[in-house]
């Protein structure tokens, strides 16, 4: 079943993003790929991703990416070509060959759909029914927390997405803690789902040693040598009311402030975020840094969004976090963070409650403030997803060896 070159016996896996809004998914992706690299360095990796920003960021070894024509979402949450002035039918039609050549070119031994178990508008209907047909194991990797319920029974019902886990996945990997939010129950899931479904616990723990064996970016800042405190907005898109606030707010007495804003940032935004840093001495801006965890773990404090891999990245790092969540077009960040804040690892601000105030009052008291209990969680899933693989393709090597 696997593959060999000289003398090694290598693994190929193939792990799809549609990525239509921040680097979410591909990060996500990535931290997979690090961590099955890590565990069986004889592993060929291919990243399919609808993120080019996504060449931008270290890769572990032997991973390549596969950037599709690229897709947006609006405010509605309606999708849209991001570059290309085609219909969205042609663009899909577009991804969706890509995908199907990239795959059956690749021949992978096991395929990770991140989250749209049959792609945007359909796009890997024809790959999976493709690898169907073949000793490919195919998984489908859902984030702990959709969106609500509601909008997530409808989503699934519409695109049929229950019987295409039921016909064409080997099983559904749940990247969260059941204690923390059990998606299983929340959405309600049919028989046919939730057998194939495992939590792995959040891919949190172990980003920081994967990253040691990426490819360096020689230009990348590095974290202050001086104590101080971290502000987030993920990708950026929709980030620039809690950077101004951070950048407006008092910080704690010996602190210096690091305001990261991700790629996406409007331009203007940022033009209105230089000009705030160039009045305040102590606060320094980075458009992108490659390794976010790296001045996560050294923060004092951290403030960021409510996306899942920075949250991930926080909870690894253990240090105060105070998470303002999006709350639109999803209510995904807000669900997240509240069930995280029940369980005492972090603290939430929602945006209409956003101000330099509440900012600085809760960077003060969190750099001087002692740890609360917090319940324990599961954060081991960048070292279970290793074994599950392990699980999948020993078996299916000993279908194939019977079958022969």
């Amino acid at each position: 079943m696997h593959r060999v070159t000289g003398h090694e016996s290598r693994r190929r896996i193939a792990l799809y993003s549609h990525d239509t809004q921040g680097l979410g998914h591909i990060r996500r992706n990535i931290a997979l790929a690090s961590a099955l690299v890590a565990a069986h360095p004889a592993t060929d990796v291919l990243l399919l991703t609808g993120a080019p920003e996504a060449t931008c960021l270290p890769l572990p070894p032997w991973t390549e990416t596969v950037t599709l024509p690229t897709l947006r979402k609006d405010i509605q949450g309606r999708y849209r070509p991001r570059v290309l002035g085609t219909s969205l039918t042609d663009l899909l039609r577009i991804r969706a060959q890509l995908i199907g050549s990239a795959v059956a070119s690749f021949e992978p031994d096991l395929f990770v759909v991140d989250k749209v178990a049959r792609g945007i508008g359909g796009e890997l209907d024809q790959a999976l029914r493709t690898l169907r047909h073949r000793s490919t194991k195919v998984v489908l990797g859902l984030r702990d927390v959709l969106d609500s319920p509601s909008v997530t029974f409808s989503e699934w019902r519409a695109a049929g997405i229950s019987e295409t886990v039921r016909d064409l996945y080997d099983q559904v990997w749940v990247y969260g803690d059941p204690g923390v939010y059990d998606a299983a129950s929340a959405y309600g899931w049919s028989w046919p789902v939730r057998s194939k479904m495992i939590y792995t616990g959040y891919l949190a723990h172990g980003r920081s040693r994967s990253a040691e064996s990426h490819r360096p970016r020689a230009a990348d800042p590095a974290p202050p040598v001086d104590p101080y405190v971290l502000c987030l907005v993920g990708g950026g898109q929709d980030g620039g009311q809690l950077a101004e606030a951070f950048l407006a707010a008092d910080l704690p007495v010996g602190h210096r402030g690091v305001l990261l804003t991700g790629p996406y940032l409007p331009p203007d935004r940022r033009e209105q975020l230089d000009r705030m840093v160039s009045r305040r001495p102590e606060m320094s801006i980075h458009r992108f840094v490659s390794r976010a965890e790296e001045f996560i773990g050294s923060a004092a404090a951290t403030v960021t969004m409510g996306g899942y891999n920075s949250v991930c990245e926080s909870l690894a790092a253990g240090g105060p976090t105070l998470v303002v969540p999006r709350v639109v077009p999803r209510v995904e960040q807000v669900m997240r963070a509240d069930a995280l804040s029940r369980a005492g690892w972090l603290d939430v601000l929602l945006p209409a409650e956003l101000s330099p105030g509440r900012i600085g009052g809760w960077l003060a008291a969190a750099v001087i403030g002692g740890r609360r209990p917090r319940r324990p969680i599961d954060l081991d899933g960048l070292a279970r997803v290793p074994r599950l693989v392990d699980g999948l393709l020993e078996r299916s090597s000993e279908v194939v060896h019977a079958v022969g």
